[in-house]
């Protein structure tokens, strides 16, 4: 077992002893050592620290599994704070609990069916807007929230100021400031799940209002739900997914209920009757879920309003002004154009030298490994086989291929860690797209300059399947350095003037 003493808390690390056998692998099983353990959920946007607001607790590394038929990861750990035992659960990053991944339907489904004793959604307080998605969608499913706002030293170095408490009284659950990196703030953050799992923070959270064709098709079919499905779940969110038509949670709902819900009787009257209702007022599916999405955003918007202030540091007034530069219509093409011309002229010329010495080099090795193979008696067809092939080919791919590569992908690095290259994708994302493309694919183009392999294995970037398919493909047309870099100043082939020895 693990166990590690920080400001008085003892941490203690995963063991078959306090989370069953294979507790991890196993996904959502969760063995508890005890009746006073604790189930918390950690949820958050992927990259806001919840990995490490995790590692801070409990102490240890991630201890990782697969979901049952997914091959999406958990973590599991456990901790005790002022005598009270905890089990951890860090859940998929992801963005939205509407099922859109294999990310987004576990995270969605242990909030629903895990039954956590409390929820922790881990934010970024550089961009607490987009994160606020997220809490609203989790306050739906539960009231037991505690939002841990993370990144706080970062937030302040970019001028940044929260009003958590404005925050907290408009959500309707504790706020905690927090920066994991440095273990501060997370004694106040296991102080507010403690409460909140004491009931000493009244669970009065915020609730997103929808439009009143919407919630009056939810006010119908609640009853019902609500009768069926019992009060582990909560019936008014569960209601507008039935609403959605979310096939994802109906089999996970079907599979942790045990029965299939649409074949009742009265479930199926009522979900007839208020899709009827909303059909009636002009709604469809599609204006359904982009009707929820907006109230979300719209809830998330109030909240953070006056809650956030941005004070603009001289280094973002400067960004700003680059950004007019290299976005510009009239000055961004020219400015991609002169710079991705000025590293291509320095990887075909800058190669030329270093190419010239590996030729040298590695061909004058050639001719000693010919003579010694002559003066030891090889047969000529094994020595032509190894030298003038085997070797030859190896020699050639270095001497050509070696040099520009390490030219320029630094320099293309060197783009990339200067945030140029996302306004490059941003500059030609239009013009993609009427080929019906994405305008990242103008990276992994120009990453296949320098190498087609690096170039298609770049297209993960791209979100969209069919997009990402269409780069692998079209990629491959890009003259990869290979194709056009002299090996070495003044000659373009290496094997020029050898004869070949018998």
């Amino acid at each position: 077992m693990y166990i590690q003493m920080t400001n008085g808390v003892m941490k203690l690390g995963l063991t078959s002893r306090s989370t069953g056998i294979k507790a991890v692998d196993m996904g959502l099983v969760i063995k508890r050592q005890s009746g006073e353990d604790r189930v918390i959920a950690l949820a958050g946007n992927p990259n806001v620290g919840k990995s490490t607001v995790f590692n801070e607790l409990t102490g240890m590394n991630q201890h990782t599994g697969n979901w049952p038929g997914k091959t999406v990861t958990n973590a599991q750990g456990t901790c005790t704070y002022r005598g009270r035992p905890f089990i951890l659960v860090d859940i998929p990053g992801c963005y939205s609990l509407m099922a859109h991944s294999a990310e987004e339907e576990v995270a969605r489904d242990f909030l629903c069916f895990g039954h956590p004793d409390a929820v922790v959604v881990v934010c970024d307080a550089t961009c607490l807007e987009r994160n606020m998605n997220l809490v609203l969608q989790a306050l739906e499913i539960t009231n037991r929230v505690v939002v841990c706002v993370n990144l706080m030293d970062e937030a302040e170095r970019k001028g940044i100021r929260l009003d958590l408490e404005r925050m907290s009284e408009r959500l309707g659950v504790p706020v905690v400031p927090a920066a994991a990196r440095s273990h501060k703030g997370l004694d106040d953050l296991m102080d507010a799940v403690c409460r909140q799992l004491d009931g000493k923070d009244a669970p009065s959270s915020i609730q997103v209002s929808y439009i009143r064709p919407i919630e009056d098709a939810i006010a119908m079919l609640q009853p019902s739900v609500a009768t069926i499905c019992g009060e582990s779940l909560n019936a008014r969110w569960l209601s507008l997914r039935l609403l959605d038509h979310d096939d994802s949670l109906l089999r996970s709902l079907n599979d942790a209920l045990g029965f299939d819900l649409l074949e009742k009787e009265e479930i199926v009257r009522k979900l007839q009757e208020a899709k009827q209702c909303l059909h009636s007022r002009g709604i469809s599916q599609e204006d359904l879920r982009d009707q929820i999405v907006s109230s979300i955003v719209r809830t998330a918007e109030k909240v953070c309003t006056g809650v956030v202030v941005h004070e603009k540091t001289k280094r973002e007034l400067r960004d700003q002004k680059i950004d007019r530069i290299l976005t510009s219509k009239w000055t961004g093409f020219p400015v991609m154009l002169l710079l991705l011309g000025v590293i291509f002229w320095l990887t075909i010329t800058g190669a030329n030298y270093p190419s010239e010495l590996l030729s040298e080099g590695l061909f004058w090795l050639q001719d000693r490994l010919m003579d010694g193979f002559i003066a030891i008696g090889v047969p000529a067809w094994l020595r032509s086989m190894l030298v003038e092939g085997v070797y030859r080919v190896l020699a050639w791919v270095v001497s050509v291929m070696l040099p520009p590569m390490a030219i320029f992908f630094p320099l293309f690095t060197l783009l990339e860690d200067l945030g140029y290259l996302p306004r490059v994708a941003f500059n030609l994302d239009k013009y993609f797209k009427k080929a019906h493309a994405c305008g990242k694919q103008a990276l992994t183009m120009c990453m296949g300059f320098g190498c087609n392999a690096a170039g298609i294995v770049g297209c993960r970037i791209i979100d969209s399947p069919r997009e990402r398919l269409i780069a692998m493909i079209t990629n491959s047309f890009v003259p990869c350095n290979g194709r056009f870099a002299p090996p070495h100043k003044g000659e373009t082939n290496p094997f020029r003037g050898r004869t070949q020895r018998i």
